[in-house]
């Protein structure tokens, strides 16, 4: 039976839902697909650049419409959007981390919010590094609240889910760009 590279796609990602991306092997995903490991080969070149492709579909499927039209509140879209799609899959946002981390793709996060922070008016140099500042926070953010919330579920640990200070975080973090933006002289390292 011919499979494609998108039926490697979708398998893997139930995998990843169902089982965690440890058990997200190329020997598992043949055997799902009813093929030889060897098989897999000839549609991607290794499981890293598949695992790459799943994070993209996880984003892909965690799109919503975007409406904001200030760099602020488009930031916030992006985050929030982010972090809703890495949360819909069990250990989505280690696979999301770990696939950027490797520069193997997910990277449409860091290109809109560049492109948010690009119309703040901040120094051009800045640009990139504050990006990459709000990306972090929401990857590690996530990764830490779906850690915490599997870990409970499977019984690791005796503790409540956590309420999210998501919101509040990514607030204190735009809070310091929108001073950047207001005082463009004002030093950032001390």
């Amino acid at each position: 039976m011919s499979r494609t590279r998108e039926d490697l796609v979708r398998v893997a990602l139930r995998l990843l839902d169902a089982h965690g991306l440890a058990d997200v092997t190329m020997r598992r995903l043949a055997a799902e697909l009813g093929l030889q490991a060897s098989a897999l080969y000839h549609h991607v070149p290794s499981k890293q650049v598949l695992l790459g492709q799943v994070a993209d579909e996880v984003l892909r499927l965690g799109a919503r419409p975007r409406r904001a039209t200030a760099w602020d509140d488009r930031v916030v879209e992006v985050a929030h959007e982010l972090r809703d799609a890495m949360l819909a899959y069990r250990d989505g946002a280690e696979l999301v981390s770990t696939v950027i981390a490797f520069g193997l793709g997910a990277s449409q996060p860091l290109a809109d919010l560049t492109a948010a922070l690009a119309d703040a008016g901040l120094p051009g140099d800045l640009v990139p590094t504050a990006a990459r500042t709000v990306l972090h926070f929401v990857l590690g953010h996530t990764l830490e609240e779906q850690t915490h919330l599997q870990a409970g579920s499977a019984g690791a640990i005796e503790d409540d889910p956590r309420p999210s200070d998501f919101a509040a975080g990514l607030g204190i973090v735009l809070d310091g760009l929108r001073v950047a933006v207001a005082r463009p002289g004002l030093p950032l390292t001390r």
